[in-house]
């Protein structure tokens, strides 16, 4: 099984990554390449701590437990499901920069292990363990890098 704490792992999302341009277009979506990069690190600053969650919202209380065995599966995500609100970027973000920063996330993923992810809950999913971030965090960039070709 693929997990991105092994760096051979970890490098070949980052290896995706570097395919990417500034002029990288969606095959689905509204998100532009910089948006998407700088919205795939959200989920990764609070699983380092970097980002307090708030108490989960009602509908990832009522769902977010079946949700999050959905995604757990291995199954592909669903392209256009809807975004928490704490994880939309719409602001124009500078392409370099995003990447350079997601990369840096990925890097410490791997470096740091799992003792780097806190214990605190996802605010849609509740509460995960490092492996369960490890997964889900490989299923959302995997879904992201295939909406831009990668």
């Amino acid at each position: 099984m693929k997990s991105l704490f092994l760096a051979t792992d970890n490098q070949t999302i980052i290896d995706r990554i570097n395919r990417l341009s500034a002029n990288s277009s969606p095959l689905w979506g509204k998100m532009t390449v910089s948006q998407m990069l700088a919205h795939c690190q959200q989920p990764l600053k609070i699983a380092f701590g970097e980002v307090k969650t708030t108490r989960r919202t009602l509908v990832g209380f009522l769902f977010g437990g079946w949700a999050k065995k959905q995604f757990m599966s291995g199954k592909p995500i669903q392209k256009n499901l809807p975004t928490d609100a704490k994880f939309v970027i719409a602001d124009d973000r500078n392409f370099e920069q995003e990447k350079k920063r997601l990369q840096d996330y990925l890097n410490r993923f791997a470096k740091e292990g799992k003792q780097s992810i806190i214990d605190q809950p996802h605010p849609f999913f509740g509460k995960m363990t490092p492996e369960e971030w490890d997964i889900l965090t490989q299923a959302h960039l995997e879904h992201h890098l295939k909406q831009f070709g990668v």
